[in-house]
């Protein structure tokens, strides 16, 4: 029997985000090598500390996942990362903003 809970979707919890804002944070102003780098030494920081990526906790697979995702964003970019330029990040805070309670916006109680 196979395990199929890997491709269903997954409500990230809060040290995941954290993890990944975090990772952002790192990777502003980085280019891809740098950034091929940080990848590196963070899936050998997961690798030492829990045996393989598979078996470390959620946060430093968020982590890992997050500094993939960027090298791979920045492999043809040229230019060093930023937040402020990436569609992903971009698209969660519109939706985050979409789900907010509209009368917060509103000033309503």
């Amino acid at each position: 029997m196979t395990d199929d809970t890997a491709n269903e979707p997954h409500v990230p919890s809060d040290g995941e985000r954290a993890a990944r804002a975090r990772v952002r944070e790192q990777a502003t102003g980085l280019t891809h090598h740098e950034t091929e780098e940080a990848l590196e030494a963070a899936e050998a920081e997961a690798v030492d500390s829990a045996g393989d990526l598979e078996s470390a906790d959620a946060a430093t697979r968020a982590a890992v996942a997050e500094w993939r995702r960027i090298t791979e964003l920045l492999f043809d970019h040229g230019g060093p990362y930023s937040p402020d330029t990436d569609a992903f990040v971009q698209g969660q805070l519109t939706a985050r903003e979409s789900h907010a309670d509209p009368n917060q916006s509103l000033g309503k109680p």
